[in-house]
């Protein structure tokens, strides 16, 4: 996993080092850096225009020895101090390449950064100038990078708002500082393979399987696809029930149907999960009252990890109505607030569990309502925030508009239950189960993907990873 800082746990990064190491070191290592990726970015330096925009922070220190860098290497540099830029660089093809050095992560008020002429690659140090540091917004006017090299670790300003958009390619140099006190991480392929074990040799069907409720009468396609993605990701065994549905109609065939009534079924789902390993209940179930008080039932009663998605959300309640709502829900650890469960909203949801929408810091957010509820929350979005209620967050940067489409949530539900049913703690099933979910995307079609696919191509992909 790659960690991840906000603007003040880098400053104290940066503090901790000053004691082993002098300040104009590290300038002289991220600048080294920068000028190593430009020359990348340029193909070669002999002949190459660079114009540099440095302020008058480390972050224009770092352009400056860039600058340096380059020009010993054969190029035509030019160094431009940022309060003195003007509107517009040059004509094209008199500038092969613009370094954005103006203002780093810390940089508050506006900022109009000058126009680049079309095809002319920026690369900004840090972040690009006018980005927040922690909630990606874009404070005026920056420039788009195509690449931007930060230093030591991720910041929260490159994953979320108009960061993740305005970074372009983000690479991270290491220049020697020790970045151990993150406590938020981006999941990557190798994470999944880490901690998603193989089922062992002697397997059988029970010791991963997941419970779902879900759907209602006329309503079965949520269920379907949830329970479908359970199997794909590895469920040995998927008991399906639809209240007031009929068993014999069940939109998975692989499923095994439990009869649920059309309402005060709460007791007969709580039998029906006994020796499953994980419960998904909320795709698909409707908001009748009589819905809303067996989900709650049924969450509070739960003897097995919880993933609540959709109308399940919806019949937690809001703000300190979710924790008393969990119940009796098993902890994760001993003495841990964190309940074993998993809540999964899009923003609309978030709004109403919160009583607010998720705003432009995304990851605080999160955090917030974990620490409220007890639980898990797995907040959607480009990036897909995963916070449990320490602090703790994991990213999922995967996701993409091939998966704006209805559905894909439901299959995001059935596959973290089947993770979580394979042994996998709750924190890390769902963000891993974020991140497979927006790999399997991309094995996809372009335009056209459906939920349907997607549930497919999860195997497909965890069959890829299991084999790399």
């Amino acid at each position: 996993m790659k960690p991840v800082l906000r603007v003040d746990d880098m400053r104290a990064v940066d503090a901790d080092a000053l004691g082993a190491v002098s300040e104009e070191t590290l300038v002289e290592r991220a600048g080294t850096a920068v000028a190593t990726w430009a020359i990348r970015l340029l193909g070669g330096t002999y002949g190459r225009h660079v114009v540099v925009v440095a302020g008058k922070g480390n972050n224009g220190a770092d352009g400056r020895v860039a600058a340096a860098r380059l020009r010993a290497r054969g190029a035509k540099v030019t160094v431009v101090e940022a309060a003195d830029a003007p509107a517009r660089f040059g004509r094209p093809g008199t500038v092969d390449l613009l370094i954005d050095a103006a203002y780093g992560t810390g940089f508050r008020g506006t900022y109009r950064a000058p126009a680049v002429p079309a095809g002319v690659p920026v690369l900004a140090v840090d972040i690009p100038s006018g980005v927040n540091g922690d909630t990606g917004e874009a404070c005026g006017e920056p420039l788009r990078a195509d690449l931007t090299v930060t230093f030591a670790a991720l910041k929260t300003g490159l994953l979320q708002g108009d960061g993740l958009l305005l970074a372009g390619q983000v690479e991270v140099a290491d220049i020697g500082l020790d970045v151990s006190r993150a406590r938020m991480w981006v999941v990557e392929d190798s994470d999944v393979a880490a901690l998603l074990l193989p089922r062992p040799r002697d397997a059988h069907k029970w010791q991963s399987a997941v419970a779902v409720v879900a759907g209602s009468p006329g309503m079965t396609g949520a269920a379907g696809l949830c329970a479908r993605a359970a199997y794909r990701a590895g469920a040995g065994m998927v008991r399906l029930a639809i209240p007031g549905g009929d068993p014999a109609d069940l939109p998975v065939s692989e499923a095994v149907g439990t009869p649920l009534a059309v309402d005060g079924w709460s007791t007969a789902a709580l039998a029906m999960a006994e020796r499953c390993k994980a419960l998904v209940v909320g795709p698909g179930l409707g908001r009748a009252a009589t819905t809303v008080a067996d989900v709650r039932d049924l969450v509070g009663r739960a003897t097995v990890p919880v993933v609540v998605d959709a109308d399940g959300l919806y019949a937690l309640g809001t703000g300190d109505e979710i924790a008393a709502a969990l119940g009796s829900v098993p902890r994760a650890a001993p003495g841990a607030r964190e309940r074993s469960a998993v809540l999964t909203p899009h923003d609309g949801e978030f709004a109403r569990l919160s009583g607010a929408a998720p705003g432009p810091d995304r990851i605080s957010a999160a955090q917030e309502l974990a620490r409220r509820g007890g639980a898990v929350v797995l907040l959607k979005g480009p990036t897909t925030v995963v916070a449990d209620p320490a602090g703790n967050v994991l990213l999922a940067t995967a996701g993409s508009p091939r998966l704006a489409t209805a559905g894909t949530g439901d299959v995001l539900s059935g596959a973290i239950g089947a993770f979580v049913a394979r042994g996998v703690e709750p924190h890390h099933a769902a963000a891993l189960a974020a991140h497979v979910h927006g790999r399997a995307a991309e094995l996809g079609p372009s335009e056209g993907l459906v939920a349907g696919d997607l549930a497919d191509l999860l195997g497909r992909w965890l069959s890829g990873v299991r084999r790399a």
